[in-house]
């Protein structure tokens, strides 16, 4: 079932041009392979790689003599390095590094049939192709991801503790993402990009267009919010998929990504920092601090006076509190007089009033009119209260109106 599922996927997910966009030759005079159809660049080396599958892909390397990093490149899923082979040369040129691209198996000259597995060994023949051939350091190594080249490239960036660098172009955060909006994974599913990348230990740069109809600007954006080590992204407004090279943030921020990470010096992966960390603050001082314990116990007895001081401060801080607090009680007890003398006119005043009653109910015929009258104050209160009530229901109504829509945009729509 597993194999059937991946190759389903596999259909979905690999387009390889057909025919390839390039022929191989070789040189007779010195051997050497080239490829034909396409513009030859006397810095570039054409390789045939063998794969730990049985597969045999065709890489270029592009070299750069000021450079100290090199790029490894993984291409979309509808390119192949003929068609790469331009930009390859610009990137080279204007990064000013060395760089690798290489074709997935089945993809341009390369054997094979493109598959999940495949890609995976591909990339690791060419990243092998540069530590042994020639001589690249893994610390010196910056892995470029564009589409679904995002999957070879985070399964080996898993795999490589100190490498440099990641860039993630158009990436997707799983092949059946792309196709669904589902919000796990399921075993099925295939390079499931969003549950490696917070693995990868060094800083990772997501390139991605807010008008990508292929692969949504969203999967650059969760893989981004994924990562160990964020770099700033670049979200290219009105960007697609095939085209963020044609805008000039596009190289301005890569060669600014480029200068950072060549700078930055670099950590184990496994000793708890991560590699390649940016800004990460300093803890200079609290290793001086440890390394004097002598001074530390010269200073003890200044600390024990400046205790004791402490202490002194709190207890005459205290004191200040009780006698704010005997003053307040005494406050109170003068409210309290204050307030017995009170009651005792309240009483006083109550005694005669039962007196002005007693003299009021003598007058009976004075009584229905003021009975009267003290019925409509209290219903010309409860008649305001209901004219508010009234005004905000008529508010509440006229809000939730706001957001219905009217008779002539219903006709519209």
């Amino acid at each position: 079932m597993g194999a059937v599922t991946s190759t389903m996927a596999a259909k979905f997910a690999f387009f390889p041009p057909t025919p390839p966009s390039y022929r191989l030759a070789v040189e007779e005079s010195t051997g050497k392979l080239r490829m034909t159809d396409v513009l030859e660049k006397e810095n570039a080396d054409v390789l045939k790689l063998r794969t730990k599958r049985g597969n045999e892909v065709v890489a270029v390397f592009v070299r750069n003599p000021t450079a100290s990093l090199t790029l490894l490149y993984s291409h979309g899923n509808a390119a192949d390095i003929g068609q790469m082979h331009e930009l390859f040369c610009e990137l080279s040129a204007h990064l000013r590094v060395n760089l690798m691209g290489y074709d997935y198996s089945g993809y341009g000259q390369s054997s094979g049939k493109p598959s999940e597995q495949n890609t995976y060994a591909d990339i690791e023949a060419a990243y092998r192709c540069l530590v042994e051939k020639y001589g690249v350091k893994e610390e010196d190594v910056i892995l470029y991801g564009q589409s679904v080249g995002s999957g070879p490239t985070l399964d080996l960036a898993t795999r490589l503790p100190k490498l440099r660098a990641v860039v993630l172009h158009s990436p997707i955060m799983s092949g059946l993402r792309v196709m669904y909006p589902v919000k796990r994974t399921y075993w099925f599913d295939i390079y499931k990009n969003i549950d490696k990348i917070p693995s990868v230990c060094c800083p990772v740069l997501v390139i991605h267009g807010t008008a990508d109809d292929v692969v949504d600007w969203t999967h650059g954006k969760q893989l981004w919010e994924h990562c160990k080590e964020k770099y700033e992204p670049l979200w290219i407004k009105g960007g697609s998929h095939c085209d963020l090279e044609l805008y000039p943030d596009y190289i301005k921020h890569l060669k600014k990504f480029i200068s950072v990470v060549e700078k930055t010096p670099l950590t184990s992966c496994g000793t708890g920092q991560p590699s390649g960390k940016l800004d990460r603050p300093r803890s200079s001082t609290d290793c001086r601090d440890k390394s004097r314990p002598s001074i530390d116990q010269r200073e003890m007895p200044q600390a024990s006076m400046e205790n004791r001081e402490i202490s002194r401060k709190s207890t005459d801080q205290r004191e200040k509190s009780r006698k704010s607090i005997d003053q307040r009680e005494k406050s109170r007890k003068s409210t309290d007089r204050q307030e017995k003398s009170r009651k005792s006119t309240d009483q006083r005043e109550k005694s005669r009033a039962s007196t002005d009653k007693r003299e009021k109910s003598r007058r009976s015929v004075d009584l229905p009119s003021k009975v009267n009258n003290s019925i409509e104050r209290p219903e010309k209160a409860r008649n305001s209260v209901d004219r508010f009530g009234g005004m905000i229901r008529s508010v509440g109504l006229c809000n939730i109106g706001c957001f219905r829509p009217t008779t002539s945009y219903q006709g519209m729509s």
